[in-house]
């Protein structure tokens, strides 16, 4: 409990920051503050719990704390203004990156920053390339974050990677079927793909159980 309320907190304050960082860049991306601060909060307090119930050893924190930071703004953004801002595409980079060197540096496999290195230049290439066949199915703003996303669910083993984009994408179909039902018109040009995309990566990165290849006979949360 005592755990959850500091991570909680710590998680309010991100999320509030995030959604002054979205209201005035260049091109400003408005989202509801406390949306954006609660559902970060929400979200921080389940990473708690999996780490105070064994769910994951400490070393593994810094990157499911990453991954949720980041998912409820960017998720937010790309449902209501149909985009994904380079003012977090862009850091998302760097701080998966750290997130995963700090994981592998503090775990029992340095070889996980490698692995998750590699996964996210396929990950980004795969939906490089259909972006370039499809452009309407898939946006640049998709493009650019499956890189970082790529690289933390690639940390937790490479048949993450295909998990998440095959689950992520029927994510995305059941969203645009509720959005013909709904005729949502802010969504004619096309469906956001990017909630679902970060929404199976924190699944994946809160629950990597025996995926999670942490030396040959290290699995969390099993």
């Amino acid at each position: 409990m005592y755990w959850g309320l500091i991570f909680a907190v710590a998680g309010l304050v991100i999320g509030w920051a995030a959604s002054r960082v979205l209201g005035r860049t260049r091109r400003p991306a408005a989202v509801p503050v406390w949306w954006c601060a609660g559902g970060t909060a929400s979200l921080w307090a389940v990473v708690a719990w999996r780490w105070s119930a064994d769910g994951m050893p400490g070393w593994w924190l810094p990157v499911p704390l990453v991954v949720t930071a980041l998912a409820v703004p960017l998720a937010l953004t790309d449902l209501r203004h149909r985009r994904l801002p380079d003012a977090l595409t862009v850091p998302a980079y760097p701080l998966v990156g750290a997130a995963v060197c700090v994981a592998a540096a503090a775990g029992p496999e340095g070889a996980l920053a490698v692995r998750a290195a590699s996964a996210a230049v396929l990950f980004a290439g795969v939906h490089a390339l259909v972006h370039a066949v499809a452009p309407a199915a898939l946006g640049a703003g998709d493009v650019k974050l499956s890189g970082s996303l790529g690289g933390a669910l690639g940390a937790t083993g490479w048949p993450a990677l295909v998990v998440a984009a095959c689950a992520a994408a029927v994510a995305t179909l059941v969203l645009a079927g509720a959005a013909a039902l709904l005729r949502v018109r802010r969504w004619r040009g096309g469906v956001p793909h990017g909630p679902g995309l970060l929404a199976v990566t924190c699944l994946v990165t809160l629950f990597p159980g025996a995926g999670l290849e942490a030396g040959a006979e290290v699995t969390v949360g099993s």
